[in-house]
Order: C-alpha cells, then sequence, then structure tokens
C-alpha cells in the first residue's frame, strides 16, 4: 500500500461507493466519488425516518426503511451505472433487529426512547452490581442501551425473546438484507453494554448473570470487513452490479469520528464533537479507560477504527433544540432553525439554565414545558418565548460540553487544545461560538457530512484505495471546508460556568 503522499502524481479513474446513513430523523443514500485524493458527495436519496406510535409504545418502520433503501440504490444504478465499487450501511446505536431459526422478523423492532426500559436499569442492579457491569464493559450508564432493552424484552415478553435465533444491530439488520451476512460490526457491538472492552467479543459471563441467551449473538467483525456480493434480488430491483458489501463503521458517531480533520491522531490532546440529535463527545484512545474515575464520571468506552476506542459521553444534544420546534408547531408557530438561531441570539444571555443529561429531556410530553418546570423546579428566571427557550438550550450545551471535557482530561492526564465540531450541528454558528467561549479553546466545524465521509473512506480504504487512518483524514481536510471559532467573552462564560455546575451537582 502506497503512502498518501506518493499518490499526488499518480492518476486515479474516480470510484464510486455508495453509503447508506440512517438517523433519528432521516435516512439517505448517498454516492462518495473518490479520485484518489479528493472525495465528493453526491446525495442520491432522502427519506424521513423516526419513531412510530405503536398501541403505546416507539417502533422502528424498519421495512419501509429498506423500501427507501432500495429505491436509493436504483436511483444510483441510474445514475452511476456499473462504476459502483461497494455499499455500506451506517445507523444510531443500541437498537436492534431479532431473527427468527427461519429468518422471520420477530416483532417490530423497538425505537431506543420507548418507555418499556424506565427503570429497568435500576433493577439490573439488583441482580448484577453497576461496578461489575462498567468493569465488563467500560459504557456508560444509560436505560437506552441494548442490554437494559433486552433485559425490558426477558421480563415483559420472554417467549420472543426466547424464539430468537440471531440478534442484529440495525446496521447488521440491513446489511443481512443486502447480502446474508450475520454478523456484528465491532463499532456498534460497543454501543450495548454487554461487549467486553479488552477481550473484545461478547460479554459472554455478564450476559449469562442476567440470563440472556448467548447462543443469539453472532461473530464482531472490524471495520472493513467485506461482508459479501449483493444478493441477486436485490441486484435485479435496483440495476446494481453484485458489488461489495462492506461494514463501514457502522455506528454513525464511529464513522464521524473516523472523518474528523485532525493532524493530530494518535493522540488526545483533541477531542471532537458529533453533533446532531445527540452530541457524542470525547477523543480517542488506543485501550479502553475502566478506572473507578471513569464509573464515577459515567463516560464511555465506544469502539473506533483500528482497534481504538472512543472515550466520550452522550450530551442530549440539540434533541433540546428539535423538540422545542415541535413544540412551538403545536402552538401555532412554524419557525425554522435559522430563525430559532436569530432569535436565541437576540435573547438576554445567561437567564437561565438547564442541565442537558437530565432524564425530564429524554422523552418529554413537550419540550419548551419540560425546560420551563426544570427552571421552576431549580428557581431560575423563566424562559417564557421562543429565543430565551433556544437560547437556554444552546448555552445550556456548551457548559455541558466544558464539564464533560473536565472529566475527560482528568481520565487522560492530556489538556485537549482544540475541540472539532463534525455532523449536523456543526452548520449552528451560534452554538459553535458558545461550545468555543464555554471551553476557552478554538472549535473547528466540519465537515457536516462526516458520517458519509467516513462510511465512503473506509469503503475505499478496504478496497486497497486509502492507506492509513491518517490518511482518510488527510482526504477529508483537503475535501472540506472547515471554520474555526476563536473563544470570547470568557469572564461572562466563567461566571456562568459556575452556577452551571451547582444545578448538575
Amino acid at each position: 500500500m502506497m503512502d498518501f503522499e506518493d499518490r499526488e502524481t499518480i492518476p486515479m479513474a474516480e470510484r464510486v461507493y455508495l453509503a447508506v446513513d440512517l438517523g433519528a430523523e432521516s435516512g439517505r443514500v448517498i454516492a462518495g466519488l473518490f479520485d484518489g485524493r479528493h472525495v465528493r458527495l453526491d446525495e442520491v436519496h432522502r427519506f424521513g425516518n423516526g419513531a412510530v406510535p405503536v398501541a403505546g409504545t416507539r417502533r422502528w418502520d424498519v421495512l419501509r426503511l429498506w423500501s427507501d433503501i432500495l429505491d436509493g440504490l436504483a436511483k444510483s444504478a441510474h445514475s452511476y451505472g456499473r462504476d459502483a465499487a461497494s455499499i455500506g450501511v451506517d445507523t444510531w446505536g443500541v437498537d436492534y433487529v431479532l431473527l427468527s431459526r427461519r429468518d422471520e422478523i420477530l416483532g417490530q423492532p423497538y425505537n431506543y426512547r420507548d418507555p418499556r426500559t424506565q427503570g429497568v436499569m435500576k433493577h439490573a442492579f439488583t441482580r448484577v452490581p453497576q461496578r461489575d457491569i462498567f468493569r465488563d464493559t467500560g459504557l456508560q450508564f444509560m436505560e437506552i442501551n441494548t442490554l437494559y432493552q433486552l433485559i425490558a424484552m426477558q421480563l415483559q415478553d420472554p417467549d420472543l425473546l426466547a424464539m430468537a435465533d440471531k440478534f442484529l444491530m440495525m446496521p447488521d439488520f440491513f446489511h443481512w438484507l443486502l447480502c446474508g451476512s450475520k454478523v456484528v460490526e465491532f463499532t456498534n457491538a460497543t454501543t450495548t453494554q454487554f461487549f467486553h472492552p479488552t477481550e473484545r467479543d461478547w460479554a459472554f459471563d455478564l450476559l449469562s448473570r442476567f440470563d440472556l441467551p448467548q447462543s443469539i449473538f453472532p461473530q464482531v467483525v472490524t471495520p472493513g470487513t467485506r461482508l459479501g456480493d449483493l444478493r441477486d434480488e436485490v441486484a435485479q430491483r435496483t440495476g446494481l452490479p453484485r458489488v461489495g458489501v462492506i461494514a463501514p463503521a457502522t455506528h454513525d458517531t464511529g464513522a464521524a469520528v473516523a472523518a474528523v480533520p485532525t493532524e493530530n491522531t494518535g493522540r488526545p490532546n483533541w477531542a471532537y464533537i458529533s453533533s446532531g440529535t445527540w452530541s457524542l463527545i470525547g477523543v480517542e484512545v488506543d485501550q479502553a479507560i475502566l478506572s473507578d474515575q471513569a464509573l464515577a464520571l459515567n463516560v464511555t468506552n465506544e469502539g473506533g477504527v483500528d482497534g481504538t476506542y472512543r472515550l466520550l459521553k452522550n450530551v442530549m444534544g440539540l434533541w433540546l433544540v428539535q423538540e422545542c420546534r415541535r413544540s412551538f408547531e403545536r402552538r401555532g408557530k412554524t419557525l425554522d432553525y435559522a430563525a430559532l438561531t436569530h432569535m436565541a441570539a437576540q435573547a438576554t444571555p445567561f437567564q437561565s439554565l438547564v442541565d442537558p443529561n437530565d432524564p425530564l429531556f429524554l422523552s418529554p410530553e413537550d419540550m419548551a414545558v419540560a425546560i420551563q418546570d426544570f427552571c421552576r423546579r431549580t428557581r431560575q428566571p423563566f424562559p417564557d418565548d421562543e429565543g430565551s427557550l433556544i437560547r437556554c438550550a444552546l448555552e445550556s450545551l456548551a457548559l455541558k460540553y466544558r464539564q464533560v471535557l473536565e472529566g475527560i482530561e482528568s481520565l487522560t492526564g492530556e489538556k485537549v487544545e482544540v475541540l472539532h465540531v463534525v455532523g449536523g450541528g456543526s452548520k449552528n454558528e451560534l452554538l459553535n461560538q458558545f461550545t468555543a467561549d464555554a471551553c476557552g479553546i478554538p472549535v473547528i466545524t466540519g465537515p457536516t457530512e462526516a458520517t458519509a465521509l467516513g462510511n465512503v473512506l473506509l469503503q475505499a480504504r478496504a478496497s486497497g484505495d486509502v492507506g492509513t487512518l491518517r490518511d482518510i483524514r488527510t482526504i477529508v481536510k483537503e475535501s472540506s471546508e472547515l471554520r474555526t471559532y476563536s473563544p470570547m467573552n470568557r469572564d461572562a462564560w466563567n461566571t456562568a460556568y459556575g452556577a452551571f455546575r451547582g444545578l448538575t451537582g
């Protein structure tokens, strides 16, 4: 494999890699066109996604998503003919599909915000101590984690669980539909809270302690694994040739972090935020950190590329803004995100703050009311209009990022010198400036499409067209428009941070 620098004078015919990128609100089929030095993306097909209410539960309509994926692949075949080199899928983490021995889908797969897991985590601690779970998994404790979803099924629907023959995470399910593979990719496996971070396999002892069936969990494969060729019927339905199906980093954050345009690969002196519905903020380390302090800080160790771990924490993210917007719409005010951000910029600074990770905000009936309830409970001024509510959310997110970074620095012993923000949230200029101000370090934003770029370039790497992780990041940097935000108003933000710490304990 030649070094990236050696490719400068060697022309390469443009190759096309197809990325299926599924998020909590939308999905896309994207063509990545790579010429050996630069990659450009063509969004071939976009479609909606979201939780479907079914008799008091929240589910994913995976068959409708599959139909949309097929439509996107058919459009890709029309645009790019036989130039496609491979296909790979990435999605969110924690959710799963169960297959029977005859490959029937067992039940309508649950959305991670379904209320069935409420109280299950505390129940789990009565069976296995929290410290033991962290030692065997290195994962932060959230009721949405797959472990508690399966325990909820064990408690509420044991007959269905007993019928399961194979457990597949969401991207692995779509890979199965594409080519018939029944494996789980490493980066998504690590989001379950039953993957062992040092043995690098399922935490079978932990599963046994919870009496969960161990035989249903398939082989775990690394990013870049070739899973097979496109099924005949899929090729015929879409018009694509029987191209290879390659597992990228299938957890969308794993793919996004692979595409962070850092020059410091191999050192934890830079941090990232994969910013969207969730904000995933952390650093890249060689080994999982499983100390008592890591447990106390409730950080997580999720798998990355080349056996790395993403030491990070989930923050509720722009979910607060998205749900406020829905709340305003229900009241008859339809405002786009640009208008809401402008209104927030005009609102009074630091009028009120919330802890974005308070359970109150996980799945509220009305996010605006939930924010007001938090402020009422903590005896703060009441945000009573759209601008003050959105500013409260954005300022609180920026301060939460600082709090998380300080905890991570205490674990690695290395000061974070620069913060990269990638994903859809990188377009929110007000939040980016707030983040630089709150954290006191430069914030570099872009690319917005980090997940798709990571997916595409990891496929290119598996095909031999890219060398190292450092090469991937260099290609992303040369293919993207980046922007730097410098910190300002440090005294005001330091004062606000003192108040925020008091609110968050």
